[in-house]
């Protein structure tokens, strides 16, 4: 089967793979290293601290939240896709990026066909008036609940998250602690996470960054809360440490309030043959089953019961799960599908309006 040349358009505030936290970036960082290993001619657009075995592209020499102070990150996004539009597009058999709705004038004017993976919320003022107004673009969902909010547009396919099958490690034996990571954001809910914690007299460790734009919670919500000696803060945390926690907890405690699109952290958790208590909202009903892979939960009364009940899920079906639905295999091979459908879509309107 051809070989495709394809671009891989990554947001520049994290490098790929992110250095901590980065969900975006980690996904496109797996996707290109599945994609070059299959053989294709990948170029990534990206931070140049970036590390990828495609050819590397990169307008900026660190990536924005860690390296030097700019005025905009929306202007440096605009100039990376102008060099992939504007100056490369002709190079590539399709473009695909994760930068969303800037990606969107750029990609409507290109004879080159763009895939466009939508990885945030969609539910946020304007955005289904941007999309609906380019509805016929190829659109990818990495839930099927994350099309809710914006229905009738042209999505093209939903597509999971994967990982290697050999990135985290199985434990069968946990060690006594349950365990909340991410960010210490207010639609997270880690202020919940811990109340839980001190209710019901259990270990959680925090593994979690805190943005700008997150400490006035963190101060006003969060940290009254930390003093207690069920609560362990660890800060924000590597993919070494990050794996080392994951499958020595007992559970993965995600309190999330929010209709989060996906979740890397539910599959990580699933990885190491952790069970996720995750409340019913966003994708964790698609991600997790419950009472095989963990506990989905509707209220406080829900969770306290999945705390309790951690003991009934078995940890080789919650890496049986991962192994059959989340791995990077799967998401490479959606995604190659999905590459050359749209090419041929893509080929056939071009053959059409040829005609005279």
């Amino acid at each position: 089967m051809k070989k495709l040349r394809i671009a891989q358009v990554s947001p520049l505030i994290e490098s790929v793979p992110p250095k901590k936290y980065g969900g975006t970036e980690r996904v496109v960082y797996y996707l290109t290293e599945g994609l070059v290993e299959r053989g294709h001619e990948v170029t990534l657009f990206a931070s140049g601290d970036s590390a990828t075995s495609a050819r590397l592209i990169a307008p900026v020499k660190e990536s924005l939240r860690l390296g030097r102070k700019i005025h905009s990150t929306t202007i440096m996004h605009m100039l990376m896709l102008s060099k992939v539009y504007e100056e490369m597009a002709g190079e590539f058999d399709i473009i695909h990026s994760h930068l969303e709705y800037l990606t969107l004038p750029y990609a409507s004017c290109s004879r080159t066909p763009t895939v466009l993976t939508m990885h945030g919320r969609l539910d946020l003022p304007d955005y289904a008036d941007i999309l609906k107004r380019y509805s016929s673009m190829a659109w990818v969902s990495i839930s099927d609940s994350q099309r809710a909010p914006v229905p009738d547009i042209n999505w093209v396919g939903t597509i999971y998250h994967g990982y290697p099958e050999n990135l985290f490690e199985f434990n069968p034996d946990p060690e006594d602690y349950f365990l909340y990571l991410g960010r210490f954001s207010e639609e997270k809910r880690p202020d919940e996470a811990i109340r839980l914690a001190r209710a019901c007299k259990i270990h959680l460790k925090l593994a979690a960054k805190i943005d700008t734009a997150d400490k006035a919670y963190f101060k006003a919500k969060v940290e009254p809360l930390l003093d207690s000696p069920y609560i362990e803060y660890v800060g924000e945390v590597g993919d070494s440490r990050k794996g080392e926690l994951l499958r020595n907890a007992k559970a993965l405690l995600n309190t999330i309030d929010w209709p989060e699109p996906f979740g890397l952290v539910m599959i990580e958790a699933l990885a190491c043959g952790t069970p996720v208590i995750v409340r019913r909202c966003g994708s964790s009903p698609e991600v997790i089953t419950h009472g095989v892979t963990g506990f989905i939960c509707d209220s406080q009364l829900d969770f306290i019961r999945a705390i309790h009940n951690i003991g009934t899920i078995s940890r080789i079906a919650c890496r049986r799960e991962f192994e059959q639905r989340f791995t990077l295999r799967h998401m490479v091979d959606n995604y190659e599908t999905l590459y050359r459908k749209v090419i041929a879509a893509s080929s056939a309107t071009d053959s059409l309006s040829s005609l005279p």
